[in-house]
């Protein structure tokens, strides 16, 4: 009966343990990246993948676009031909799988040196990551040690995971709390920021379907905008050729990528990716992520129409966007860094509802185990760690209001 109180109060979640459990993580990922890094040859690791990972696609893409060649990074032989040339002949494909939104930052990157590109691609989103969370958590009033939230921040593990990977999560979630913080006081920024998100499509539906059943007209004014504005630079500067080629490869991705898991359904943090490993079908995958889907839909249509504080409606949202989607990664995590800080917001307003300091503790820690354990023992943690976030934050928002009703927008 202890074990299930001190889930309930959470009492074994204090911020000094949180910072021991930062600074021992910091460490071991200080020692990782180190040793890559000491033990590479030229711009590959000691097992001859890039450093950085899968920044080397990115990277490709950026000077192939340079070149002229944009629309090849949709052909997966010759964007593997063009890794080769930079990377040597035994690099494994690293798959671009974005809207041509995503070259607006490959192209000028890939004018510097491939390390140089890496740094500032890494540096400059995770400063746009912490600047956000920071504003996010004044909007809300959170008095906590700036030492604290920068520390536990830094060594979220999906940073870590991030960073490997050289990826963009940091700044899907740098957007994603830009957008939530000014969402009430600016809501066309808001929108702005939510439209720059158009890089990552699969995270694209809940977020739509929060802005039209509270009747935020200007936000999604704000997002139509900013779509349409990348989408003219792009047409501008890459021709139309490009979105044919983008389209023309969805079935790669929807087939190879996502169905036949290429990348390793281990990788994958979706309700999908747990039947495939499991050997379930494509029909039941997608079936059971329909489910999932719905579910996700339903919960945030009764948690954003109640009067549930703003801190869980946002968290809710960032929450049920990557269960939403089929295809999301361990760096696709990052996304859950705004969730944490306004649970954490909430509780630290008003105090800390049942459950939700170990729902924060296992949200914060789960990324670090999402890919080794499936890996190892074949259970999914990221999915039934979320699925349980995202229902308590419909308890919460139903213990508001016991009767779901329609509050004005």
């Amino acid at each position: 009966m202890r074990f299930w109180k001190h889930l309930r109060d959470g009492s074994p979640v204090t911020l000094d343990r949180a910072r021991l459990w930062a600074c021992a993580l910091l460490i071991g990922y200080a020692a990782v990246i180190a040793y890559l890094f000491l033990t590479a040859h030229g711009l590959n690791d000691y097992q001859n993948r890039p450093l950085g990972s899968d920044f080397s696609n990115i990277y490709t893409a950026g000077l192939e676009a340079n070149a002229g060649h944009a629309t090849d990074i949709y052909v997966p032989a010759k964007h593997l031909a063009a890794e080769r040339v930079l990377f040597g002949a035994k690099t494994q494909f690293y798959g671009w799988h974005y809207p041509p939104f995503l070259l607006l930052i490959a192209a000028p990157l890939a004018h510097l040196p491939y390390f140089a590109a890496l740094f500032v691609w890494q540096a400059v989103t995770f400063a746009l990551y912490l600047g956000a969370l920071a504003m996010l958590l004044r909007n809300f009033g959170v008095k906590i040690e700036p030492r604290a939230w920068l520390l536990l921040a830094t060594a979220f593990p999906a940073v870590f995971a991030n960073l490997l990977a050289g990826h963009n999560g940091f700044l899907t979630a740098a957007l994603l709390a830009g957008a939530l913080a000014f969402l009430d006081k600016r809501p066309v920024v808001a929108g702005l920021l939510f439209g720059l998100l158009a890089y990552k499509p699969q995270f694209g539906l809940m977020i739509p379907l929060v802005l039209l059943i509270t009747g935020r007209w200007r936000v999604i004014g704000g997002a139509a905008l900013s779509v349409i504005a990348l989408s003219i630079l792009c047409t501008a500067l890459f021709g139309m050729d490009i979105w044919r080629a983008f389209s023309s490869s969805e079935e790669f991705t929807r087939t190879v990528v996502l169905e036949q898991g290429q990348t390793g359904f281990y990788r994958i943090q979706s309700m999908f990716a747990w039947v495939r490993m499991w050997g379930g079908p494509v029909t039941l995958a997608y079936f059971v992520q329909g489910l999932v889907t719905l579910l996700c839909a339903v919960s945030l249509f009764c948690i954003w129409r109640s009067d549930a504080p703003q801190s869980i409606k946002g968290a809710a949202l960032c929450i049920a966007g990557i269960l939403a989607t089929p295809y999301s990664l361990d760096y696709d995590l990052m996304a859950l860094a705004p969730a944490i800080a306004l649970l954490a917001a909430d509780g630290f307003a008003g105090g800390f509802r049942p459950y939700q300091k170990i729902m924060i503790a296992a949200l914060w820690i789960m990324p670090f185990l999402a890919r080794p354990v499936p890996l190892l023992t074949l259970v999914p943690v990221a999915v039934p760690v979320m699925i349980a976030a995202l229902a308590l934050t419909l308890r919460y928002a139903m213990s508001e209001n016991p009767r779901v009703h329609f509050a004005k927008a």
